[in-house]
């Protein structure tokens, strides 16, 4: 199993940011602008795995070269069911440099932003204090 998807899904936030290179751009499937940089990315995704109930993984796919990954999954946020994929691109040491996230249905992308939303102060001061706040 990928280091990746094995720290997502026994909900270890530190494992995942500690495969995250420290300018790692992150795009959400609910926001306009990427977010840049380890320390907010890292609070994203522990903020996602507070407001993700159920969350599986159920493929991942790669090139032959290691470099880039998807990992598709599923997961109930809001009441609303939810499949989505993480597209992940390694820098030249392994780290993740590159993190896309797709999610659908739209009414479980609304779900998602709103419970995001509610989150956002939270995730803030988490990125701010380098993950003092979890």
């Amino acid at each position: 199993m990928h280091p990746f998807r094995a720290a997502v899904e026994k909900r270890d936030g530190a494992a995942v940011e500690a495969l995250l290179a420290e300018d790692v751009v992150f795009t959400s499937p609910v926001a306009f602008a990427p977010y840049a940089g380890r320390a907010l990315t890292a609070a994203i995704l522990r903020g996602a795995m507070r407001v993700f109930e159920d969350f599986s993984y159920v493929r991942e796919i790669a090139d032959p070269g290691g470099r880039d990954h998807a990992f598709v999954f599923t997961a109930t946020v809001g009441g609303k069911r939810i499949q989505g994929c993480d597209f992940l691109h390694f820098d030249e040491d392994g780290l993740i440099d590159d993190f896309t996230v797709m999610v659908r249905p739209l009414s479980a992308a609304q779900a998602l932003a709103a419970a995001m939303g509610a989150e956002f102060e939270r995730i803030a001061r988490e990125a701010a204090d380098g993950g003092a706040a979890q």
